[in-house]
């Protein structure tokens, strides 16, 4: 079938350190059909233990030239309309390296916001002095602490587990300071599209994305997917034009179009079976799948819908996230398989994932035990942090050798955020920024 195509401009005015980014030129498009699971006749691809980077299949060729943005790296992406152009296409974290800090938020005071699960409340702690600085209560079981897509509010996800209460608790990150909650049904995890029209509540209980306003939080529209159980995480296309979520609970992925709010389809991976978090890579090629169950991380062709590889990491791997320099990513490894681990586990720990090789180049244990859950990297890439899940306690890691403290805090910590962060606007859970 012949996809017709229009080239639509689309201004972005997101600055960053006062540099103004110029004319994203877009296309409205239709995804092509999507690849369930690879055929017989597919080629094997090469594994990561040969040291061979994985084939993907090539982006679609396009019918319409993007003019050059200046300063570009790399091919132009021609992007959905409204979202921001990518500046260096061979590196979409290109935004979020050290020093790009929005002016809108250069101000914000350096915090890290830690939702606790089970104590219903958010921790703050200022990172200059590892000190837990203030403390508030919010709705039930809130699970992340996500930065809108304009970065001017943080959004608390109470999902009430097993209630129909659930709710948001916006925080104002200039102030530190919580706001009036929303009433929004099992929101579990949060993001936004990346053209900044939509934020996607994933009701994870409802096997359901509700596509909200993003200031408001009305409902636009609902998309079901019954056949994933669990759907809690996910990652963007390079290009805004699809999103990969994991099925905590069946095993599976779900890719979704976001543009026109339909499920394009559904990859069984092949072991394991609790897909946790997903990180895009760099280059926007390979989507990153951490499984609780198989003690690693999935490589799966996001194009194509294809898995193409498995990296080990540690046990009850879990969270990922990119360097602040975009060149590694670092694993969290829950050191459990259960939902609801034992405290101390002398089998969690961080690993360390070369981008450029898909190899572990480091791991840091936690000499005495612990449950590295979820987080994000400081401003300056100098520092990882971590809810420890099982033992009610902060990671503060030092990202040169491993070295790490611990700050007490809530009962079950869970989600936490990092603000401010580099970048020129967040795609959501705990500050994924670009």
């Amino acid at each position: 079938m012949v996809v017709k195509r229009h080239l639509v401009a689309a201004t972005a005015i997101l600055v960053a350190m006062g540099t103004g980014y110029g004319i994203a030129a877009a296309q409205d498009a239709t995804p092509s059909p999507v690849q369930a699971a690879p055929s017989a006749s597919t080629p094997q691809q090469p594994s990561v233990s040969s040291g061979a980077a994985p084939t993907v299949a090539p982006v679609a060729q396009q019918t319409a030239a993007v003019p050059e943005i200046s300063g570009a790296t790399g091919p132009a992406v021609q992007t959905i309309p409204g979202m921001p152009p990518v500046i260096n296409s061979n590196n979409l974290y290109s935004e979020t390296t050290a020093g790009h800090i929005a002016p809108q938020i250069a101000q914000d005071p350096a915090r890290v916001y830690v939702p606790n699960l089970r104590s219903n409340d958010v921790y703050v702690i200022d990172p200059a002095t590892s000190k837990v600085v203030d403390r508030f209560p919010v709705g039930k079981s809130p699970q992340h602490v996500v930065p809108s897509w304009d970065l001017r509010t943080l959004w608390v996800t109470n999902n009430a587990e097993g209630t129909t209460n659930g709710s948001l608790t916006p925080i104002d990150a200039h102030t530190g300071k919580p706001g009036t909650a929303v009433a929004v049904d099992d929101p579990y995890n949060m993001y936004f599209t990346p053209d900044g029209k939509s934020a996607i509540v994933v009701a994870e209980a409802r096997k359901r994305l509700d596509f909200r306003d993003p200031h408001t939080m009305e409902l636009q529209q609902s998309v079901e997917t019954p056949d994933c159980k669990g759907v809690n995480h996910a990652d963007f296309s390079i290009d805004g034009r699809y999103a990969i979520f994991t099925c905590e609970f069946g095993g599976h992925l779900v890719k979704v179009d976001t543009v026109n709010k339909t499920v394009l389809g559904y990859l069984k991976l092949s072991s394991g079976g609790m897909p946790q978090d997903i990180l895009v890579s760099p280059n926007g090629k390979i989507f990153y799948v951490a499984d609780m169950m198989a003690d690693g991380v999935f490589m799966v062709d996001g194009d194509s819908f294809r898995e193409i590889g498995f990296i080990p990491t540690g046990i009850g791997t879990h969270g990922l996230y990119p360097s602040r320099d975009g060149t590694k990513m670092y694993v969290a490894n829950r050191g459990s398989h259960k939902i609801h681990g034992k405290p101390h586990s002398k089998a969690g720990g961080v690993s360390v994932i070369d981008f450029a090789t898909n190899k572990v180049v480091a791991n840091w244990p936690i000499l005495d035990g612990g449950s590295p859950d979820m987080g994000n990297v400081s401003a300056d890439g100098k520092t990882l942090w971590l809810s420890g899940r099982f033992d009610d306690v902060v990671y503060q890691i030092n990202t040169d050798n491993g070295s790490m403290q611990k700050i007490p805090v809530g009962a079950e910590p869970h989600g936490l955020t990092v603000w401010p962060q580099p970048g020129r606007y967040s795609i959501g859970h705990t500050g994924i920024l670009r």
